[in-house]
């Protein structure tokens, strides 16, 4: 009798919806160690027939906007419906401890506890742009599970608003009722990803500053190129306390979706971002293997020696330790 294959029970778990198998799956996923890796891209290749059908979207604003609030009332909102909702919130990672600072389910406690949703904190692990760098293979894992939408929660820091966009469909910025003060604060850059913009808290005595504010931002979008050719961006006005736009924030979402698969972009734009995950997983296999080589380590004090005093560029020092690793 052959020796059970763990991976390939951990899939055939995941593929069942047993979520302590999707919880093991993404520990799998985010580990380091080298024997994990291995493991992780057998289990990505497993499950990957039953990956796509999902709607994935990120979501991100600037700091006290109420992004976990807001995601709490629309992820509720979609399992009310009967949507199958996951949830990656990736964390800031403590640069001095190198733990997640929030690293629980304690912002959004109701959708945790709701059987139709599935919330997975995820240490950044200092990656550019906040987003974890294990963060698609956790999405693929939570399609393979049956969730048939994906938001995945970025830390807001600047980059991570592109990171979180390369690997989604769609990007809902949210915007705080502050009028001109806050569209000063989000990056133009920021702005020309947005698919949909929320401006929350737009309720009680807020709700008149949230309709100029959507004005506002309405304005700007004007002037801007969207992201997608076949998406003309939306401004929606939301309450995450009284209901308010939280159904619409999502008919915007559907058809925003559903016009970029009627189109064949969702393709073009799923494929581009394969190849894109395929460079960075080179990126970092070439920067392992030169942190692992013999010859590489050995010429390593050398060569950055040289280049901190400046007697070899980097350009010439980086090919000269590429060419000891072709060696080797």
């Amino acid at each position: 009798m052959p020796d059970a294959d763990p991976v390939a029970d951990l899939a055939e778990g995941i593929a069942a919806g047993d979520r302590r198998a999707l919880a093991r799956g993404i520990t799998l996923v985010e580990s380091t160690r080298t024997d994990h890796r291995e493991q992780a891209a057998r289990l990505v290749d497993a499950v990957l027939g039953r990956t796509g059908d999902a709607v994935r979207l990120g979501i991100s604003g600037p700091p006290g906007v109420g992004k976990s609030t807001f995601i709490e009332s629309f992820g509720t909102r979609l399992t009310g419906a009967g949507h199958r909702v996951a949830v990656l919130a990736v964390d800031p990672t403590s640069s001095r401890s190198g733990g997640s600072i929030l690293g629980d389910k304690t912002r959004m406690e109701d959708l945790a506890r709701d059987p139709g949703a599935y919330v997975r904190p995820s240490p950044s692990g200092g990656e550019l742009g906040g987003v974890a760098r294990r963060t698609r293979e956790a999405l693929l894992l939570c399609e393979a599970a049956g969730f048939d939408v994906v938001l995945v929660e970025t830390v807001g820091v600047g980059q991570s608003e592109v990171a979180v966009a390369d690997l989604t469909d769609l990007f809902v910025l949210l915007a705080s009722p502050a009028g001109g003060d806050d569209l000063q604060g989000i990056k133009r850059g920021i702005m020309e990803l947005a698919d949909v913009v929320v401006v929350t808290k737009a309720d009680g005595d807020l709700a008149r500053a949230a309709a100029h504010a959507a004005a506002d931002i309405r304005r700007a979008l004007h002037l801007l190129r969207p992201r997608h050719e076949e998406v003309a961006p939306q401004v929606v006005e939301a309450s995450a306390v009284d209901g308010r736009g939280v159904g619409e924030v999502w008919e915007a979402v559907e058809a925003a979706h559903a016009a970029l698969r009627a189109s064949g972009g969702l393709d073009r734009l799923r494929a581009a971002q394969a190849r894109a995950w395929l460079w960075s997983e080179l990126r970092g296999a070439l920067e392992l293997r030169l942190r692992t080589d013999r010859a590489v380590a050995e010429a390593l004090p050398d060569v950055e020696a040289e280049v901190g005093a400046g007697t070899l560029s980097p350009a010439a020092g980086a090919a000269r330790l590429l060419d000891l690793l072709g060696a080797s």
